[in-house]
């Protein structure tokens, strides 16, 4: 880039579930219960959220990797999972996750207004995503009619590596042509997206409340005791700045003026 915003940054990259869709990353739980539960084993809501915003495969991986999750595997199937395993629950999760995500598409309130601003600004935008392009592609269509369409999308299998690497971020910014990465600020709801963002050298920004950590979809979250939900999101808030996050906001409604303070 040659023309710089006046400010200290030039570039937003943004996660999608929790942080800019799906108030409470509910969509790929529901495709990990439904394609787990396919092969007899029962997946818990808290297994299927430890290991959130790395790329789908490496997510399955994790998944059958754990010590009760093989364990019922076993039970289920005979023997313990293996990567061909991961391949099949792969081939499910295409379609899981890509009707998940076209229902909970719906963009988090007042992201379209806080991405107008950053534009405003100057700031570009751009995305990344532990989905797969396949199951990205409805959300993209839902996002736009929203008011939502980055300058530039990147999808889990399109770099050698996803998170926590900083290889989609360093090809986003290769291909936007920005640089240096110190001007770049990386906004995601996972501890793994965030570890992203820090070792890739941005700014990286944590989104508590709309979050996996906090973990619940909009009415329900609106409808917890005003204790508990302050309790809540001041855990997610604790466990992405223990991650590296430099910040950490509610939701991307409150990023432009946590941006404007830097």
């Amino acid at each position: 880039m040659t023309d710089k915003p006046a400010g200290p940054f030039d570039l937003v990259i943004f996660d999608w579930a929790g942080t800019m869709v799906d108030f409470g990353c509910c969509a790929p739980i529901d495709a990990y219960v439904k394609a787990f539960a396919r092969r007899g084993v029962v997946l818990a809501e808290a297994a299927a959220r430890a290991d959130m915003g790395i790329a789908k495969a490496d997510h399955v991986r994790a998944l059958l990797a754990r010590p009760e999750v093989a364990r019922d595997w076993k039970t289920a199937q005979g023997r313990g999972p293996t990567e061909a395993d991961v391949d099949d629950l792969m081939e499910d999760l295409g379609p899981l996750m890509r009707e998940a995500a076209a229902v909970a598409s719906e963009l988090i309130p007042g992201a379209a207004a806080a991405v107008r601003t950053l534009r405003e600004r100057g700031l570009r935008i751009a995305s990344s995503t532990g989905y797969t392009r396949e199951m990205m592609a409805p959300v993209l269509v839902r996002a736009a009619e929203q008011g939502y369409a980055p300058d530039h999308v990147l999808c889990a299998g399109e770099t050698p590596q996803g998170r926590p690497s900083p290889l989609m971020i360093y090809k986003a910014c290769a291909e936007l042509g920005v640089w240096p990465l110190s001007r770049v600020v990386k906004v995601d709801d996972a501890e793994a997206g965030v570890a992203e963002g820090r070792a890739a050298g941005c700014f990286t920004v944590g989104v508590a409340a709309s979050g996996n950590s906090v973990g619940l979809p909009l009415a329900a979250f609106q409808a917890l005791d005003a204790a508990d939900r302050k309790t809540r999101v001041a855990a997610a808030g604790a466990a992405l700045m223990a991650a590296g996050a430099d910040i950490v906001i509610d939701t991307v409604a409150d990023l432009p003026a946590a941006l404007a303070a830097r």
